[in-house]
């Protein structure tokens, strides 16, 4: 995997909005903790969160969208409660945290709805798209980074990870589903090099890490 390296300098906005992309299993909650202890270590005032939750409307909603036994959630339904909840998140987490200079590192965000239900259920990425463009009113990561690994690997460390237990709803979903995943997250990386650091999942912790720090370190000015 060739990394696509971001080009962006430092934002105008007061604050950063990082976001972490990737199938299940990617090593996205690694990264972010990595990440986390690196910006605190720099004195940066930095919150982590996630997608869906991070917030009480937000953590209501990811029990719906994610738990067996909640009922039959459609490909429609679901794509409007991710909306729903990330609009909650932009409104009372995000942005007010960039506004007031934070560095915001969020465990996904629009891309993961753009490629779990507009690719994943088939209901079009550009009518996801327009949904979670309006439910944001447009709030965009100034850098989104990718961890790609193939489905073959992602079931295989989700199920090492859970202990062989059933995954949750979406997580449980046919292997076609998460090559679906993929190629959409790839994609999108690919018509917006820029905003978008794409890096092989597959390598050690500590390479992908430093690989993350490279690349911010200018737009941080650290």
């Amino acid at each position: 995997m060739t990394d696509i390296p971001p080009t962006s300098s430092a934002p105008a906005r007061p604050g950063l909005f990082l976001a972490f992309e990737g199938g299940e299993g990617a090593g996205k909650s690694t990264q972010v903790g990595l990440l986390r202890e690196w910006l605190s270590a720099a004195g940066r005032d930095v919150i982590v969160t996630r997608e869906p939750g991070g917030t009480d409307i937000g953590e209501r909603v990811r029990t719906i969208l994610l738990e067996h036994g909640q009922g039959e959630v459609d490909p429609r339904t679901e794509a409007l409660l991710f909306a729903a909840s990330r609009a909650a998140h932009v409104v009372q987490k995000i942005r007010p945290a960039i506004e007031a200079g934070q560095v915001v590192v969020s465990d996904r965000f629009v891309d993961s709805s753009l490629a779990y239900q507009g690719a994943g259920r088939e209901l079009g990425v550009e009518a996801v798209a327009d949904l979670n463009d309006w439910a944001t009113e447009g709030m965009v990561p100034d850098l989104t980074v990718l961890l790609d690994v193939a489905p073959a690997i992602s079931k295989a460390r989700r199920e090492a990870r859970d202990l062989g237990a059933p995954g949750d709803r979406i997580e449980s979903a046919e292997e076609t589903f998460h090559a679906r995943l993929r190629d959409a997250f790839l994609g999108r990386a690919a018509q917006a090099p820029e905003r978008y650091l794409v890096l092989d999942g597959t390598l050690p912790a500590p390479e992908v890490h430093a690989r993350i720090r490279e690349a911010l370190e200018p737009m941080l000015n650290v």
